[in-house]
């Protein structure tokens, strides 16, 4: 059968052809192992971890392969796009350092692959379109809702696989003139696929994670171009990749099932097939078994959780690279302090079954993260997020950069650096008792330490307080002061004879410091006196030793 006439019916408004669109985006000039990737959200305005997880992987093997990555939004559903969507998606990965060689911007399209909107691709689509009609290899469909949902419970009831194929495929192989009847009344339409796929026989596919794989064919005539002319993505996946020239195509394993409907797409359009990468799913545990990360349940599915919390950006990349690579953890303990772009990924080292997420996991990475952050980087982190979370912390920070970074600096820059702070979050209780707006005086003194021993402890170190001393020296009259009220002025002196003591210098150090932070865990004190400065601290101690007394 002739089906020019059909076609040229369906896309008359359509001009370009397949040849047209093969000379208007040529393969592209890369150096020979370039792969090119794209990540491909729809802005529906929720940003998920399985959109970064994806991404991450599309990002070092197009980066690590001197390739390209780009940015495609895929807007051929009206129903869940919402306004804004699309600047959420460019907000996210910015701020997840994630950089686009080409794509969607901001300001249009950044590249010579575009447009990256399908929407503004449907001209591209419908001259495929058209070419699959004209070869007898696609026809319109009229089948109303009503008709599906009750060939649906037609399948149902003889126990038949559901779908669209066969004998169900009523359109299929309709006279021509029953086609042009429904044309000329307007009547509405989708395009579905001619499928020549028999389950019975398989197709062998290669993915990078998975291996070989064997599945059956698709027999299912799946459609094309819904009855507003858009393309569904079955079909806008496998002409976009083509054009766009993507090498390698990144998605979760939920697509899986497509496969056999992506391959048949690619065969009979003569397209050359991608490589596929189907990351594992993102899993958690909950009551002792695995589950999939939900919207409904797990906040921490959601992108925007982790800014929200302070999570801080290189800690989150950090963690997914753990999940993503198995080797990964084992080249950071080799490579502590290179740039986390040095590491081969490949795909070779994915998890073929569910990827753990395990959010305790991640504050624990991001404690060795934020450990060897310098006070300036850490500083800058803080105050980006404060500033837009927490107003009045910014204003302190904001006040004083220098001093702030004063403090943040304490146990930075050695060998066995503090691990105090996770999540920025956390940085305000670490920093508070600096500043005297946030400053909570503390009782919490050793409950073998007399009042009158802290009160003399408190009154008797401010006649020796020098802020000129070392950590040597501070220690030193520390000691001195323990001797001089009954104390050992070494721990070791008084794990040797307890008897012969009140307590141990650190009994005294501890008073000093509940006294001057309101804390019995705090930074380095000999550092965190000499940034209070001597009249805080002085203040401080006088200010404690009063109230115990006012306590008797």
């Amino acid at each position: 059968m002739n089906y020019d006439d059909l076609a040229q019916r369906l896309f008359g408004g359509v001009t370009t052809t397949p040849e047209d669109l093969e000379r208007r985006y040529p393969p592209r000039n890369l150096p020979e192992g370039a792969k090119v990737t794209r990540i491909a959200p729809s802005p529906t305005g929720f940003m998920h971890l399985g959109n970064l997880f994806g991404a991450i992987t599309d990002e070092r093997l197009a980066h690590l392969s001197n390739g390209v990555f780009y940015l495609r939004i895929e807007d051929t559903d009206l129903k869940r796009a919402v306004p804004g969507g699309v600047e959420t998606i460019l907000k996210v990965f910015d701020h997840f350092g994630l950089q686009f060689d080409e794509g969607a911007t901001l300001d249009g399209d950044n590249g010579d692959y575009g447009p990256y909107r399908q929407r503004e691709r449907v001209e591209i689509y419908h001259t495929f379109a058209k070419e699959l009609v004209r070869r007898g290899q696609a026809y319109p469909c009229f089948c109303t809702e009503e008709e599906l949902s009750e060939m649906r419970a037609k399948q149902e009831a003889e126990k038949a696989n559901p779908g669209y194929y066969g004998k169900w495929a009523v359109w299929r192989d309709a006279p021509m003139e029953q086609v042009l009847e429904k044309l000329d009344a307007g009547a509405p339409y989708v395009l579905r696929f001619r499928s020549q796929g028999d389950p019975n026989r398989k197709i062998k596919v290669t993915d990078l994670v998975h291996g070989l794989l064997e599945m059956p064919e698709n027999d299912q005539d799946f459609v094309l171009l819904k009855s507003d002319g858009v393309p569904t993505y079955h079909f806008a996946h496998v002409v976009d990749d083509h054009l766009m020239r993507t090498t390698h195509v990144v998605r979760g394993e939920e697509w899986l099932a497509t496969l056999p409907i992506h391959v048949q797409l690619f065969q009979t359009l003569g397209f050359k097939m991608p490589k596929y990468v189907h990351t594992a799913q993102l899993m958690k545990m909950d009551g002792g078994s695995k589950r999939k990360l939900s919207k409904r349940k797990d906040p921490e599915l959601a992108l925007g959780f982790y800014n929200q919390e302070g999570y801080p950006v290189p800690s989150v990349i950090e963690y997914l690279m753990t999940l993503l690579n198995s080797n990964f953890e084992e080249w950071r303990l080799a490579n502590p302090n290179e740039d986390i772009k040095k590491f081969n990924f490949t795909t070779k080292k994915m998890s073929v079954s569910g990827a753990l997420f395990d959010i305790d996991k991640l504050r624990d990475v991001s404690k060795n993260v934020v450990s060897k952050m310098d006070a300036d980087t850490v500083y800058q982190y803080v105050s980006d997020w404060a500033k837009e979370f927490d107003p009045d912390f910014f204003q302190l920070l904001d006040q004083d950069p220098a001093y702030a970074k004063s403090i943040l600096a304490i146990g930075r820059g050695v060998p066995k650096p503090r691990k105090d702070i996770a999540v920025w979050t956390e940085v305000k209780p670490y920093m508070a008792f600096f500043y005297d707006s946030l400053f909570v005086p503390g009782s919490d003194y050793p409950a073998h330490v007399s009042r009158e021993d802290a009160i003399a402890m408190l009154e008797q170190y401010q006649a020796i307080y020098d802020p000129a001393d070392d950590n040597d020296a501070w220690f030193a009259k520390i000691g001195q002061l323990a001797e001089k009220l009954g104390y050992a002025p070494a721990t070791k002196l008084y794990k040797k004879d307890p008897s012969a003591y009140k307590g141990h210098v650190g009994d005294v150090s501890m008073v000093l410091r509940v006294a001057v932070t309101g804390r019995t865990n705090s930074p380095d004190l000999c550092a965190v006196m000499g940034i209070l400065g001597r009249e805080r601290v002085l203040a401080r101690l006088q200010q404690a030793a009063n109230a115990l007394k006012e306590s008797k």
